[in-house]
């Protein structure tokens, strides 16, 4: 069976065929894992995460429409996991990270498998923001600081932290953006 497409897998495991269902895992369970390990720092909640994923896509085969690919599927699934889990886990500070990157995820229009590329450019572009800018996103995300102890530590009103913000997301996006369509044209 590992020549079969997709397609093919996903309506024999939709039929029970439990072999077919172990190659999709296997043939999805390392980009499923590195998409949840790119946005969650402790390397035990992308495992956990990802067995996650595959049993909801188990319990939820039979409503897959078929005539769709699977990966963005899985990637749903996988997104859904992350904003349950920044849900249940609020206070611990990774949490920020993956907030961020749920937060450029819905900025950055990209198909998945350019995403991976928005992966690798994103420490570059936030190395690339100005110093108040980068700043800011760390003590947001990272610190979890509101926008009114930002703009103490950083001398400026809660208006303007909220602009700086809003400029930083947006110089992030432009810098994804660009990148990503520069590895596309190589």
């Amino acid at each position: 069976m590992p020549a079969l497409e997709d397609k093919t897998l996903i309506e024999l495991a939709q039929k029970g065929d439990r072999s077919a269902f172990e190659l999709i895992v296997t043939r999805h369970q390392g980009p499923v894992y590195g998409y949840l390990r790119a946005r969650l720092l402790q390397p035990t909640d992308a495992e956990d995460l990802t067995q996650e994923v595959f049993l909801r896509c188990y319990e939820a085969r039979a409503r897959f429409d078929t005539s769709s690919l699977i990966r963005p599927w899985l990637f749903g699934i996988a997104r859904n996991l992350l904003r349950e889990h920044v849900r249940r886990v609020k206070r611990r500070k990774e949490v920020g990270w993956t907030e961020l990157c749920l937060e450029l995820e819905e900025l950055v229009d990209t198909d998945t498998e350019a995403y991976d590329d928005v992966l690798v450019n994103l420490p570059r572009c936030l190395s690339s923001l100005g110093q108040s800018a980068r700043q800011a996103i760390d003590m947001r995300y990272a610190a979890k600081l509101r926008l009114a102890e930002i703009g103490q530590r950083l001398h400026r009103s809660e208006g303007a932290v909220k602009l700086l913000m809003f400029r930083a997301r947006q110089a992030l996006k432009y810098c994804l953006d660009h990148k990503s369509r520069k590895a596309v044209d190589d």
